[in-house]
């Protein structure tokens, strides 16, 4: 009996050998006494480690594979309308002719983007209760800048005082932007439609129908230049229109000029490819589904979109009071965070200390107009309008803050106008150049959106300081080529966040500044050369008219 249970000691004796025992194994030495209490200790020890990686396994499996399976889709989705085209001209051989028409009509038709019904990704994950308790902690923070405004506002005035002036100047001459935005929003509605309608009768049965092309784009431009491109800029610079009241007009100007574009250049390839005894077979443009698109949330026009069954009101309810509160969140950080410091900066000399400490300082207030910004926009103002729509498609953005590169986040932080930008200038100039300049069409993109940028900010801040403008062509282009989709891992995130924080620091800082500049230290009749140079670099306390400025 003694030799038996030797024996089971010894068997044990291996599930050890990683804690070092198998030196003692191997001497023949039997390390557990007879009444097996520490044999006992050491499994019940092993079981724990062994629970411990279990669990580590498993955490490990699921991120794997929930990253794993959201690229999947990703992909399926994205490379499911080939199967209408390469995998058709396999099974059933196309002649010359059809081949050169094909290659002639391919961007608009292979690979497009796929439209299927999702939801937005912070909707599933608020239904998380540990992501649902970081949107709680906003909300408290909104709770305490409101409570400290009040109380500043007592000890200093003696009163509660609940004004909102820094609204109402922003959103000042409301009328005039609702004026001009129907009259823009009209035009789009009819003059796009009509030219295509008619052109797209005239050009398969025509025998000049380059001439009629010609004449039909040269219409489309000439309204998109003059109407929708000059008309509320002049309304803007004209009236001295203030900063939220800008932003309506000028975002809505670039978003009808994209929607308009977008319409043209889907419905073009398809009259294109008619030939002339199939004239009668082209479908009539329906115009309650270009209406649709006019205000649906997506650059890309469709014929059809996925739709959900019914609205939910409640949704739409929510959504627009998150939008509502997000204007005051704003509201509040400019007043208690942004006011108080560039007011007291404006004051002061321009140099290098004061810049640095200004940008360090901005960069809290930037960080949380930038969420303010996503959240508000992003995903509660074009969720609010795909509900009422019955939009399926809710993808507006993908996990950007999970980036480990700059090219990740330029994809996944505004899908709605990176599907624009890739389909219909990226994708469009390697067709025109047969695909052999990758890099030129990534500078021709880049090069398009920092002007646009730069653009809105000039036209709605009313001074020209192109701080966007080179933070998106030499940051931007240089941290999206080092910091590209080979960079993986934590660190990467880390600095993509730090990269993103001071970047929103110094735009917060320097647009700020010149702001106030602009105010405290105006010229009577600037030159050409005046309007170009920063007034921040040359308004000093003793030029200063000590005006008053919001």
């Amino acid at each position: 009996m003694v030799n038996e249970g030797r024996r089971g000691s010894h068997k044990v004796v291996p599930s050890s050998d990683q804690d070092g025992t198998g030196a003692e194994r191997a001497t023949g030495e039997v390390p557990f006494p007879s009444n097996g209490t520490v044999e006992v200790e050491h499994i019940i020890s092993a079981k724990l480690q062994l629970k411990k990686k279990a669990e580590h396994l498993k955490a490990d499996l699921m991120r794997q594979f929930d990253t794993q399976v959201d690229e999947f889709m990703d992909s399926l989705i994205e490379e499911s309308a080939s199967l209408g085209s390469s995998h058709v001209s396999t099974v059933f051989p196309l002649s010359d002719k059809e081949k050169s028409k094909l290659r002639h009509t391919r961007p608009s038709q292979g690979q497009s983007k796929q439209f299927v019904i999702r939801r937005s990704l912070l909707d599933d994950l608020f239904e998380v209760n540990h992501i649902r308790t970081i949107y709680h902690m906003f909300i408290a923070l909104l709770i305490l800048f409101i409570f400290s405004t009040l109380v500043v506002d007592f000890i200093d005035e003696g009163r509660l005082v609940l004004e909102f002036d820094l609204l109402v100047y922003a959103f000042g001459q409301f009328p005039l932007v609702v004026v001009t935005w129907t009259c823009m929003f009209l035009s789009t509605l009819v003059v796009p439609y009509v030219l295509l309608s008619v052109w797209a009768r005239v050009y398969p049965t025509s025998n000049h129908r380059a001439l009629w092309t010609v004449l039909a784009g040269s219409l489309l431009l000439l309204y998109q230049g003059l109407c929708l491109g000059f008309l509320p800029t002049y309304v803007v610079l004209k009236n001295g229109l203030p900063p939220a009241s800008c932003f309506i007009l000028i975002l809505e100007q670039v978003r009808l000029i994209m929607k308009a574009h977008s319409f043209i250049r889907e419905n073009v390839p398809r009259v294109r490819s008619l030939e002339r005894n199939k004239a009668n077979s082209l479908a009539v443009l329906q115009f309650t589904q270009y209406i649709y698109f006019l205000f649906a949330p997506t650059l890309i026009y469709r014929d059809n979109y996925p739709r959900n069954p019914c609205i939910r009101w409640g949704y739409v309810a929510t959504k627009f009071s998150q939008v509502l509160g997000c204007l005051f969140y704003a509201y509040y950080i400019f007043v208690r965070l942004c006011i108080p410091q560039f007011r007291s900066i404006s004051m002061q000399l321009f140099d290098l200390r004061a810049m640095v400490l200004c940008v360090f300082n901005s960069i809290l207030p930037g960080v949380l107009v930038l969420f303010l910004a996503f959240f508000a926009f992003l995903h509660c103002w074009l969720n609010a309008f795909a509900e009422m729509l019955r939009f399926g498609d809710r993808m507006f953005y993908k996990d950007w803050w999970n980036s480990t590169s700059f090219a990740n986040y330029y994809r996944t932080w505004n899908v709605v106008v990176h599907d624009w930008l890739y389909y219909y200038i990226y994708r469009d100039f390697l067709w025109m150049t047969q695909k052999r300049f990758r890099a030129a069409a990534m500078l021709v993109v880049f090069t398009v959106s920092a002007v646009v940028h730069e653009y809105v900010l000039a036209i709605c801040f009313g001074f020209f300081y192109p701080v966007m403008f080179c933070l998106f062509m030499c940051f931007g282009m240089v941290f999206n080529f080092v910091l590209d989709d080979r960079r993986k891992g934590p660190i990467w995130n880390v600095i993509m966040w730090t990269a993103l924080f001071l970047g929103q620091g110094v735009l917060i800082c320097l647009y700020s500044q010149e702001w106030y500049a602009q105010r405290f230290c105006p010229i009577q009749e600037p030159s050409f050369l005046d309007l170009l140079k920063p007034r921040s670099w040359t308004c000093t306390p003793q030029t200063n008219t000590a005006v008053d400025a919001h």
